[in-house]
């Protein structure tokens, strides 16, 4: 019988992963695999198939069930649901409010997350240095790219679905990020979903439904056969992102063909930022540095709910 702390844990985890999904820059695959429950996500993910389906034809739920691993999933997207539901408007404030502070706490949490994911990696080789390389060189290179131009024909719409879905399941990318720079994001962040355009949506929805599975099924492969390397490149792309989360930058903020600012719920659209450093040593950056410690601290409660794995039926 499935204990309901266990999923309680997972609901919490949830709630961490829909959060981090709030954050600009952050995925919630990095909370996951910080979490421990990365592994187990793609895996569930990966057993949408064939016999998932045939089961749930059959009539054989609990069959069904236990296939996919549903109340894992379950707990783990209630509790995305409900931290994307009750969080928005918070963050949405905070970052208008108390920006500088807000950065710190996330770049102490992903900072201290390049320590605890590596750290599970049980032997580091020539292998896997070059693996963690690899994932810092290619998700720092992203943050430098100029975004390409607005494409929308109905093939580019489904592989730009591909690869927001995939980026927002790997740690250290953001799918809205990548879409501005796939040169997509207003026309499918802005203007698609505000005027439900389905020309726009059903080819994105076709590419991310067929990306999640894909690419759930190549992470499994990759983390059974690879592991060590995979986790590196996962853990480079955290250490790679963080840039993008330093507290003290200046925002570049998207324009349309007209030169106008866009504008998405009331506030501008960042592009990318660029970094810089305090102005003067007073007590906002003293503050930001104690909530940077606060971040990493978090990062040692999480690492002891990870520690403490739930019992799967």
């Amino acid at each position: 019988m499935h204990q309901l702390k266990d999923y309680l844990v997972y609901f919490v985890k949830g709630v961490a992963m829909g959060t981090a999904n709030i954050i600009p820059g952050v995925s919630g695959g990095t909370i996951a695999l910080i979490t421990g429950i990365f592994e187990r996500l793609i895996n569930a993910l990966k057993n949408f198939n064939t016999k998932a389906v045939k089961l749930l034809f059959a009539g054989q739920w609990r069959q069904f069930a236990q296939h996919i691993d549903l109340y894992f999933l379950i707990a783990i997207f209630a509790g995305v649901g409900a931290a994307l539901i009750s969080l928005a408007k918070i963050f949405d404030f905070l970052f208008t409010e108390y920006p500088v502070f807000i950065w710190s706490y996330f770049f102490g949490l992903v900072m201290a997350s390049v320590y605890f994911v590596g750290k599970t990696i049980p032997r580091w080789n020539i292998p896997v240095y070059v693996s963690f390389a690899a994932g810092v060189t290619v998700a720092a290179g992203i943050t430098f790219l100029n975004p390409a131009t607005e494409n929308s024909s109905f093939l580019y719409l489904i592989l730009c679905g591909v690869v927001a879905v995939c980026s927002m399941i790997l740690p250290g990318l953001s799918g809205s990020f990548v879409l501005i720079l796939m040169g997509n994001y207003q026309l499918v962040a802005i203007d698609a979903i505000n005027n439900f355009d389905l020309k726009i949506l059903f080819p994105m929805a076709i590419g991310a439904v067929f990306g999640l599975l894909a690419f759930s099924h190549f992470l499994s492969w990759l983390l059974k056969r690879f592991k060590s390397e995979t986790i590196a490149v996962l853990t480079g792309f955290i250490l790679g992102s963080l840039s993008i989360l330093w507290p003290w930058k200046e925002a570049v903020h998207m324009t349309n063909n007209s030169g106008e600012t866009l504008i998405k719920d009331g506030a501008p659209v960042v592009e990318r930022y660029v970094v810089t450093l305090p102005e003067a040593f007073n007590t906002e950056v003293i503050l930001a540095f104690f909530i940077m410690i606060a971040g990493i601290s978090t990062i040692w409660i999480i690492e002891g709910m990870a520690n403490a794995k739930p019992n799967k039926d």
